[in-house]
């Protein structure tokens, strides 16, 4: 877990963020138990229901199920959810605003793919 948390973003999505994060890090793998809300309340010293709340998205994501009386485990297809879901965001919050500027620039495909290949040419220098 991050020490502590941003102002600049709700806290249960901060929670949400961190477990998302440690999914795809494999920090924590499908079947393992990730912290309770009493847990995460405690560390940060916040209120439970908000820790809850982030937590909860989880569950209704297919990320995280409860096991009654013993916690919140990791499901089998945590990791592709979220590698299928951030891919999605990727697209709609960077790709799809690349093509639109490059439209408005009348940058061919060909062209951008020379300049993201560019990019990558730097990188291996």
């Amino acid at each position: 877990m991050k020490n502590n948390l941003d102002e600049t973003k709700p806290i249960f999505l901060q929670i949400k963020e961190q477990l998302e994060d440690s999914i795809l890090s494999d920090s924590v793998k499908a079947g393992e138990r990730v912290p309770s809300t009493n847990e995460f309340a405690s560390y940060y010293q916040i209120n439970p229901a908000t820790a809850a709340k982030g937590i909860n998205e989880l569950v209704t994501e297919g990320i995280l199920y409860k096991r009654r009386g013993v916690g919140m485990f990791v499901t089998e297809d945590a990791k592709e959810i979220l590698i299928q879901k951030r891919k999605q965001t990727f697209y709609d919050h960077y790709i799809q605003p690349l093509k639109l500027e490059a439209g408005k620039l009348h940058i061919s495909k060909d062209e951008l793919l020379e300049m993201i290949q560019k990019g990558d040419e730097k990188d291996e220098n």
